[in-house]
């Protein structure tokens, strides 16, 4: 992957549904190059796809946190089980380092999140957490 292809994919991350010529145009090459490289790219697997963020996407989970959690033993597993089940938890990411597991979390209120967080803090396992308010999206996906 060259420089015009780390470019082209940043302009599609910014709008997927830009234009052959509009792309042609900001990468300073053909729109030919611009459909050629996108083929490869996806015959390659770089790309597996393109996506559409509706206005209520961005509306969802007026509060956001992401929540770190120390897991004792080996009930990692488990909890992450249990975890599923919780409508509020959006995504579960294992990781190294301090901290066995990451959440994303969204809810509708603080009070709903305090509920979340109290819950999640009560499983069976959880030895420590700390958890942090999302303020701001400046990226996303």
């Amino acid at each position: 992957m060259d420089d015009v292809d780390r470019r082209l994919i940043s302009a599609l991350r910014h709008d997927a549904r830009a234009s052959l010529s509009d792309l042609a145009i900001l990468l300073g090459v053909s729109r030919t190059t611009v459909r050629g490289r996108i083929e490869r790219l996806r015959q390659r697997g770089d790309i597996v796809g393109f996506t559409v963020v509706l206005q209520d996407d961005t509306k969802r989970d007026p509060v956001r946190g992401l929540m770190m959690l120390g897991i004792e033993g080996r009930g990692t597993d488990r909890i992450v089980r249990q975890l599923t089940g919780l409508t509020a938890v959006r995504a579960i990411h294992s990781t190294n380092g301090r901290w066995d597991l990451i959440l994303e979390l969204g809810t509708d209120t603080l009070e709903a999140l305090d509920e979340v967080l109290a819950q999640i803090r009560r499983l069976d396992g959880v030895a420590t957490s700390e958890t942090n308010l999302l303020l701001a999206t400046r990226k996303s996906g």
